[in-house]
């Protein structure tokens, strides 16, 4: 039986954040279409992004100065939606361009606007704008593992890099989990994370292994606790 966590008094009532979120995407695929530069840039910055090459893509989010925070934290609501790129990727390129500190001020932000703007559109928008989104399968697997394990599934997730961050949002809030609670989650799970990235960010090499390593040792666990919580159950 699916729960209700409407009725938890975390549950965010102002509709500011609702109407922030659907300006900010609104305006960014509008700008797409109708304004050259945007698209020019949008697609310039796929191309910088997806490059694979750190000297690039170091000196192409440098070069926008006190901006270049704004665009990163823009990117990672932007790649729920339009860009194919991997939040894992925005979060490296993150300490690339500002360093292990700032870096991980601007991750955490991005991570806390993107999760924000999900979270947002499930609680306002409902069942068939999520399932357009992250697709009718993807919805089913996570509203159950969120329904299971609520508060952990949320960290488990935002704390392995492999598996679907943006979905949990958008189920996040359309399960009506309180916000809070839900924002309390994805920063606890985000923060060892981000730590790793700010410490090993500089050698992909490592980064890569190091990533590996930690999502099969944080999933093997989390396997293991959900075995002990059904054995315990029966």
């Amino acid at each position: 039986m699916t729960k209700n966590y409407s009725d938890t008094s975390s549950t965010t009532k102002s509709k500011l954040p609702l109407y922030i979120s659907i300006a900010l995407v609104f305006g960014i695929v509008t700008s797409y279409f109708l304004i050259p530069e945007v698209k020019e840039f949008l697609d310039e910055a796929w191309s910088v992004l997806t490059s694979d090459d750190e000297e690039r893509v170091q000196k192409w989010v440098s070069g926008f100065g006190w901006l270049g925070p704004i665009v990163l934290v823009l990117a990672m609501i932007a790649q729920m939606f339009l860009l194919v790129v991997p939040s894992i990727l925005l979060m490296v390129v993150s300490v690339l361009a500002y360093g292990p500190i700032w870096g991980s001020v601007i991750i955490i932000a991005s991570v806390y606007a993107a999760s924000t703007v999900g979270y947002f559109i499930g609680s306002y928008f409902g069942d068939t704008i999520v399932k357009r989104i992250i697709g009718k399968k993807s919805e089913k697997k996570v509203a159950s593992f969120l329904d299971d394990y609520g508060f952990w599934a949320v960290i488990v997730t935002r704390l392995n890099p492999f598996l679907s961050n943006d979905a949990i949002s958008f189920v996040g809030g359309l399960l009506r989990m309180g916000y809070w609670k839900f924002m309390g989650a994805t920063l606890v799970g985000i923060a060892p994370l981000t730590a790793f990235i700010a410490i090993f960010g500089k050698s992909i090499d490592e980064l890569k292994m190091g990533l590996l390593w930690g999502s099969v040792i944080s999933l093997l666990a989390f396997g293991a606790y959900i075995w002990w919580d059904k054995k315990h159950k029966k």
